[in-house]
């Protein structure tokens, strides 16, 4: 007979082959021993990304013991001030491997390796990979305490599962992680959008957006409308899911599209790879979102739009209205669990009349095709878009309006917000003037709503260049004033006898902090980042500093154009 660790390897090989959606049957554990609640589901609509977890709250406190889902090692440990802050990676024999991010602290013993390192390295911020033989674990060992450190906006633990060969994320659902819920999705806006100039709906070539009334899975536009369309459109719709343990509401699972019970377009969020994350830019009414802060997510796809969460998508989702018949359209909204809900509606297909192209005199506006390098020169500034960058083709528009008296250069209006990109693109300015010495304070500035960003440029030929990842307006600047240090009453002779940290301010108004270093006595210390509240924070150690004594301390912040501010005192403690 087979033992079992010779036929584990075709176990994996079947659960590897198992269709989408597929619950996973896995030996992986809950990491927490409370009730698993959730308040971010797997493939969460984000700006700029799907969301690659679950966030599990934890009960509204930071400190909750953080257990291993399986057997295996640690292969990652991360700490940074921003994204998932202090953060464990573990690799399980299963070909999983499971993240725990936004951590309070890790378990003595790999606390100490962390410090060690950082301070070898002279660095808060490290991303670690020790041996697999440092630190295995076993299925429900003690890792970690929960938090909310990096980018996280209250205590919760960010809980991940990824393919381990490809670090693809996974949706955790499948693994059978949290309660099961019997709620079905709601569906509250449908968008019926024209893919060409030739398309009308209802008599117009613009979109349209319908309320939605209904319950307990199933939907009709509220006011009784007939929907009229010639012409080639795609729909797009507004939905969320709901879970009988939270009151949060999640992105849903699945979104199913059928034109006269033909399937023309199915997206299943089941996984995802990191590089194709930002393509949620072209699956989302990215315009809608800018303009509302909602999301609207397409039942079509865009053609540069590269996700692989696509199924059966027959002419990308899009139909041709042009037959003079009524179509009957649904749209099946499911969550993970195989709750749905169905919108229901008809169409009065009509027979389009052709339009003649409009020429392009305008020598602002041009037409950009999304799969092919694209460039634009005006006076003082130049735009070089690579290919893959635009989602679809583009008529492109540029103006430029006098900048103020504290600008080096008019302000120039690269196409508008509105519009998303998958990758940046070079915009090069040549300012009007270089004042003597400052050439490395220059930055280029995207203005907003009267908010100013500061993006770090290189020169060439007299250019500005910077690399930038949406478009909007833009400004060469100046930044000449170094980040401001707030001491909070430490002050020289202060007596810290009595206190386990020292918590600094430090902010910059412009660039943006670069880099902080503080010494004490001499040597580089400690000091965590709370990039959130713009704090360093340094835990006294007496193995570090000898206690009862006097102490010199110096710190210093650089922002990223290299101003730079430096505070200097004693102290004892």
């Amino acid at each position: 007979m087979f033992g079992f660790f010779q036929i584990f390897p075709y176990i994996i090989l079947l659960i590897n082959l198992l269709p989408s959606g597929t619950e996973l049957k896995t030996t992986l554990k809950p990491p927490l021993k409370i009730p698993i609640y959730l308040s971010a589901n797997f493939g969460e609509l984000r700006i700029d990304h799907f969301h690659s977890g679950v966030d599990i709250k934890t009960q509204g406190t930071i400190g909750k013991e953080v257990f291993s889902s399986d057997a295996g090692y640690i292969y990652r440990i991360s700490v940074s001030p921003g994204g998932f802050g202090k953060a464990l990676y573990i690799k399980h024999p299963s070909g999983y491997s499971t993240v725990y991010g936004h951590l309070d602290r890790f378990t003595p013993e790999i606390e100490k390796y962390v410090k060690s390192q950082q301070y070898e390295r002279k660095s808060y911020l490290v991303n670690l990979f020790p041996s697999k033989e440092r630190f295995p674990v076993t299925s429900g060992q003690l890792i970690a305490y929960s938090g909310n450190s990096g980018s996280s906006s209250g205590p919760h633990l960010h809980y991940e599962i990824r393919k381990s060969d490809s670090e693809a994320p996974m949706n955790p659902l499948l693994f059978d992680i949290c309660p099961k819920d019997n709620l079905k999705p709601v569906i509250e806006n449908l968008v019926i959008y024209p893919i060409n100039k030739n398309t009308l709906i209802n008599g117009a070539s613009k979109s349209k957006r319908f309320t939605i009334t209904g319950s307990d899975g199933r939907y009709v536009i509220s006011q009784p409308v007939e929907i009229n369309i010639s012409g080639m459109a795609g729909f797009g719709i507004k939905s969320y899911d709901l879970s009988n343990e939270s009151n949060n509401k999640f992105s849903v699972y699945s979104i199913q599209l059928k034109i006269d019970s033909l399937t023309i377009y199915k997206y299943i969020m089941h996984d995802f790879s990191f590089d194709e994350s930002r393509y949620i830019n072209s699956h989302i009414d990215y315009e809608t979102y800018i303009k509302e802060k909602i999301y609207i997510e397409r039942t079509y796809v865009l053609p540069n739009d590269k996700l692989s969460v696509y199924e059966k998508l027959v002419n990308r989702g899009i139909f041709n209205f042009r037959d003079d018949r009524i179509h009957h359209a649904e749209i099946i909204v499911s969550d993970i669990n195989n709750n749905k809900s169905i919108l229901s509606f008809k169409i009065k297909s009509g027979i389009s009349a052709r339009r003649s192209e409009s020429r392009i005199e305008d020598d602002n506006l041009k037409i950009m095709p999304y799969n092919k390098s694209n460039k634009f020169y005006s006076e003082n500034v130049i735009v070089n878009i690579p290919s893959g960058a635009l989602y679809d083709t583009l008529l492109f528009s540029f103006k430029s309006t006098k900048g103020t008296k504290e600008m080096y250069s008019d302000i120039y209006h690269v196409h508008n917000k509105l519009t998303p990109l998958q990758k940046p693109y070079t915009l090069s300015i040549k300012p009007f003037n270089v004042p003597a010495g400052k050439e490395s304070k220059m930055v280029i500035v995207q203005l907003e709503n009267n908010t100013k960003d500061a993006i770090i440029c290189s020169w060439s030929d007299e250019y500005l260049n910077a690399e930038v990842s949406s478009f909007g307006s833009f400004y060469v600047g100046i930044d000449t004033i170094p980040p401001v240090i707030s001491v909070n009453g430490l002050t020289s002779g202060a007596d810290l006898s009595g206190k386990n940290e020292l918590r600094i301010k430090i902010s910059d108004n412009f660039s943006g902090i670069k880099s902080y270093e503080p010494v004490i006595d001499g040597k580089w210390a400690l000091f965590e980042y709370d990039q959130k509240n713009n704090t360093i924070i340094y835990q006294f150690d007496k193995d570090k500093i000898l206690k009862g004594t006097k102490h010199n301390f110096q710190l210093k912040v650089t922002d990223n154009t290299n101003n730079t501010s430096i505070y200097k005192c004693n102290f004892k403690w």
